[in-house]
């Protein structure tokens, strides 16, 4: 049974981990409290490699979303073993193979902060941060952005998200999540080449997306996901191969208008979702950027913080 104080994930044993969930534990990330029940040990693999630094709390107070990923029971099984996502009882998915559930739960869990977190402006991007100032990218199918951002957190960035940048409505900060980033095809072996420090879940092989992984946050970035960031630089990336690296400035009315229009919430949040945005793109410098190799986008993202 865990404490009163967090505890983290690494600390309980693979057997302690499963009974725990079968429970229903209670993961922090961030500002935010899931609390999670499975009886899957894939779930459990997923949570102790890449969730080992993020603490498990009490399950005195309130939790902000309830879920559960488990088999589906019934005629379904007949067609093979198959899992559900369910939210407060309710399951908003198709049931999945059972060896994508831990994709599943990391989409749930991302669908559920985008449909629910609106005392944040969201928007679809990573952050990270490197000596106080915060870079956004912007996701684009293809563009590249989490290859990116996994090789700029394992080189010493603080990762603040991979796929949902949270603008504080009061302060206009970043809050942090530090979620794992997700990874898809042939950027895996991308990021295994680029560092032997990262750590991956299991493979879900023939999803929607094709083969996904995820990958552990850094220690860092954990530890400091109560710490919002600030933003400095706008960020839209682009890998196209054998391009130079370049980086070029982007005006800001086409770089208000991209960012809002891939908001989750600019139009729910009406006159606050503008100035919220247009808070953001006064205080970031705005780039272009296109690049076909690591080594060299890590150099001009230092120069642009240094």
């Amino acid at each position: 049974m865990l404490s009163a104080a967090p505890t983290p994930v690494h600390a309980l044993s693979a057997a302690e981990l499963q009974h725990e969930l079968a429970r229903g534990l209670t993961l922090q990330t961030g500002d935010f409290r899931f609390r999670i029940e499975s009886h899957l040990p894939g779930i459990a693999r997923g949570l102790a490699a890449v969730y080992g630094d993020f603490p498990l709390t009490s399950d005195a107070g309130l939790r902000d979303f309830h879920i559960r990923i488990d088999r589906v029971p019934g005629w379904r099984s007949w067609l093979g073993p198959q899992v559900n996502f369910w939210f407060d009882g309710f399951s908003p998915f198709k049931p999945l193979p059972l060896n994508h559930a831990f994709a599943l739960l990391e989409w749930g869990m991302n669908w559920c902060l985008a449909g629910h977190a609106h005392h944040y402006l969201l928007l679809h991007a990573a952050v990270l941060e490197r000596n106080g100032a915060c870079v956004i990218l912007p996701g684009t199918p293809g563009a590249g952005k989490s290859t990116l951002t996994a090789a700029l957190m394992l080189s010493g960035w603080r990762l603040l998200s991979d796929e949902l940048a949270m603008i504080d409505r009061d302060d206009g900060l970043i809050q942090p999540l530090a979620r794992p980033v997700s990874l898809k095809n042939e950027s895996i072996a991308i990021i295994q080449r680029f560092s032997a420090q990262a750590q991956f879940s299991e493979s879900a092989h023939d999803t929607h997306k094709g083969t996904v992984a995820h990958l552990r946050p850094t220690a860092e970035s954990v530890h400091r996901m109560q710490d919002k960031g600030r933003p400095a630089q706008l960020i839209f990336p682009r890998w196209q191969a054998g391009s130079s690296t370049t980086l070029t400035p982007r005006p800001k009315a086409d770089s208000f208008e991209h960012v809002a229009t891939h908001a989750f919430n600019y139009s729910l949040l009406g006159r606050h979702g503008f100035e919220l945005n247009a808070a953001l793109i006064d205080r970031c410098d705005c780039w272009d950027f296109r690049y076909s190799q690591l080594d060299e986008a890590l150099r001009t993202f230092e120069g642009l913080v240094s």
